[in-house]
C-alpha cells in the first residue's frame, strides 16, 4: 500500500521515525514534508498534500499525518472532500479500529507530544490492517462526501 505521510516541527521527528517503520513492513512511502525541523513552520504546507493525495486514489493509498496534538493537522486534512482524518494521541487502541470500522479513515493524525515510538508503531500497524466494515456505515460516508 502507499502511504503519504506529512508532519509539521512538532511532528517531524516521529515521522521520520515511523517512515523507517513503514518500509521495513513493505509499503511504499511519499514523504510530503517536513523534509527538515524548522520550528516556525505551519502545519497545512505538509498536511494539505498529504490529504489531497489520499483523496486523490482513494483505494490503493492512505495517509498518516502527525503534529503536536493531531488535531489542527486532522482538522486540516478533513477540509479536503474525500479525505477522512481520525486523530489518536493514546489511550484505548478501539479508536483505532473503529476509524477503520466504521468511518473508513484513509488518514491517521497522530499527536506526537503525547505518545511515543513504540505506541505510535502499535496505533499504525493496528490501523492499517483494520479493515472498513461498510454496510449502513456507507450511507453517512456518502451523505460526508456530498
Amino acid at each position: 500500500m502507499k502511504i503519504y505521510i506529512g508532519a509539521d516541527h512538532a511532528g517531524y521527528e516521529l515521522k521520520e521515525t515511523l517512515k523507517k517503520f513503514l518500509l521495513e513492513l513493505g509499503h511504499e512511502v511519499e514523504d510530503k514534508g517536513a523534509f527538515k525541523y524548522e520550528p516556525e513552520d505551519d502545519y497545512p504546507d505538509f498536511i494539505l498534500p498529504v490529504a489531497r493525495a489520499v483523496a486523490n486514489d482513494p483505494e490503493a493509498s492512505r495517509g498518516i499525518i502527525f503534529g503536536g496534538s493531531g488535531q489542527g493537522e486532522a482538522m486540516c486534512a478533513n477540509r479536503v472532500k474525500g479525505a477522512r482524518a481520525s486523530v489518536f494521541y493514546g489511550g484505548n487502541f478501539e479508536i483505532i479500529e473503529l476509524s477503520r470500522k466504521h468511518n473508513d479513515a484513509n488518514i491517521l493524525s497522530l499527536g506526537a507530544r503525547f505518545i511515543d515510538d513504540e505506541i505510535a508503531k502499535k496505533a499504525v500497524e493496528l490501523w492499517l490492517k483494520t479493515s472498513y466494515e461498510g454496510g449502513r456505515h456507507e450511507r453517512r460516508i456518502a451523505k460526508m462526501d456530498r
